[in-house]
């Protein structure tokens, strides 16, 4: 059996980035959930583009990051749970990569609304001096809506 030693490494690297990838779309939920925002930040390059979307708009840099969570998400949500699942990776060179992942989000606004949130994140992702973040995240919203009746609480007992 031949074994391109270059091609080899060129699949390791691959297989960390991936790991690397999954764990920045986790620290994006959990940052965000658990109002860690030094976590939710480190995520982003500081040249970074969140495209939220409607009704929230578009956020550049780190102080857009630091405008959209802090002036217009987190006061208006109670609490947050993001569930992502099925990130696909695409790369596009050595230090560039696409990824697409599904998200489910169940939250209580401040009126104790409940809202369940769904849709895709298409993130470009890109690696700077040995270290991958988001450069870019779009966030396309397939639904956004009340739950009549429910409420988020703990269990009594």
């Amino acid at each position: 059996m031949d074994v391109n030693v270059t091609d080899l490494l060129v699949r390791i690297d691959r297989l960390e980035s991936r790991h690397v990838m999954r764990d920045l779309v986790t620290d994006y939920c959990r940052g965000f959930d658990q109002r860690n925002f030094d976590r939710f930040l480190n995520i982003w390059w500081d040249d970074c583009v969140w495209n939220i979307g409607p009704p929230f708009g578009v956020f550049a840099g780190h102080a857009g990051i630091n405008t959209a969570v802090k002036d217009v998400l987190w006061p208006v949500w109670r609490e947050t749970h993001h569930l992502t699942s099925n990130l696909h990776v695409t790369f596009e060179g050595v230090d560039d990569a696409r990824g697409e992942c599904d998200v489910d989000c169940m939250g209580a606004l401040t009126d104790n609304t409940v809202q369940m949130i769904s849709a895709t994140y298409r993130d470009h992702f890109v690696r700077r001096h040995g270290t991958w973040k988001i450069q870019r995240r779009d966030v396309v919203i397939h639904y956004f809506n009340p739950i009549p009746g429910a409420q988020m609480t703990a269990p009594q007992g």
